[in-house]
């Protein structure tokens, strides 16, 4: 990966992992998924925005490979890491620019905007909801639909906490993650990275043990009430195949004055790889938008085959 890295101090005495890529008065900054995987499966950015004036930030939070990786999990807090995102923004002199979340890095741009929106020229939420609750009722659909005798062997594992047998660990790419995570196949070498990088402490203390099964502590995290509240121009990307709704999407639409929704209808839960094409053009025509000062309509959801 081409670019300038930067290793960041943070409360604590940490260091965090940043590397910029582009060079453009346009900054934006990449916030993974997770939460504990890694900036790796955004390494697709690289090859979209710098080319179209966006420079880039890609930032391996604490806990996530390149970064320090304490063993506290303390740490693992959503409030800490909003309040980590905004001693990042600080040390890279980061003002008026776009913050991008994916999952998990969606939720915590979320926290960011409803507490520092006026750093933000604009937000753009990737393949998450407002809702872990929601979240949940819409991956039981997804899993439910599963033949019954799939769903049955993964509740036998599950019911015996035996989450890395590998038979269970086989049964969920097959039929849960190949479709609904990344439907490539192969996955993209940084997509498997990315994976394999992921700090399952900081995963395990605030998911659960995988994609399918939420346990952790921010199980009852909600939002819905509060996103009246976002006011900056905000994109909301999701892909038809995800594991997250597109209906909820399109209701985040609703309540975000300055918002508008892509769907990716060939994407999934990574859509910036299983339909990348679409969904880059989502976001470049998005930052031409804000740039141009042209309203950013919540009256439509956009999408494309």
């Amino acid at each position: 990966m081409k670019g300038k890295s930067q290793v960041v101090p943070i409360s604590g005495g940490f260091h965090v992992w940043t590397r910029k890529v582009g060079d453009s008065p346009i900054k934006m900054l990449l916030l993974h998924g997770g939460p504990g995987s890694t900036h790796e499966y955004l390494e697709s950015f690289q090859d979209y925005l710098p080319q179209e004036g966006i420079e880039i930030y890609f930032y391996d939070q604490l806990g996530s490979y390149n970064s320090d990786q304490p063993s506290d999990p303390n740490l693992w807090d959503v409030d800490r890491f909003r309040e980590e995102v905004e001693e990042v923004r600080k040390h890279l002199g980061l003002e008026q620019f776009y913050l991008f979340g994916s999952s998990w890095g969606g939720f915590l741009g979320i926290e960011y905007a409803l507490k520092y929106q006026s750093n933000l020229k604009g937000l753009i939420i990737s393949n998450m909801t407002a809702s872990i609750p929601s979240y949940v009722e819409h991956i039981n659909k997804l899993r439910n639909q599963l033949p019954v005798e799939i769903i049955d062997k993964l509740t036998e594992y599950e019911d015996r906490g035996d989450y890395k047998n590998p038979e269970y660990e086989n049964l969920l790419m097959e039929h849960l993650y190949s479709k609904h995570i990344c439907r490539l196949d192969p996955w993209p070498d940084a997509v498997v990275r990315g994976l394999g990088h992921i700090n399952e402490d900081v995963y395990n203390t605030m998911q659960g043990p995988n994609e399918f099964l939420v346990t952790g502590t921010f199980k009852d995290w909600d939002r819905w009430a509060d996103l009246h509240n976002i006011t900056v121009p905000t994109l909301l990307l999701g892909g038809k195949y995800d594991t997250m709704a597109v209906e909820d999407k399109e209701e985040m639409g609703r309540r975000i004055p300055n918002s508008r929704v892509g769907i990716c209808e060939n994407g999934s839960h990574l859509s910036m790889w299983d339909d990348a094409d679409v969904y880059f053009n989502f976001i470049k025509q998005f930052v031409k938008d804000v740039e141009d000062n042209v309203p950013i309509s919540n009256t439509k959801t956009t999408s494309a085959q």
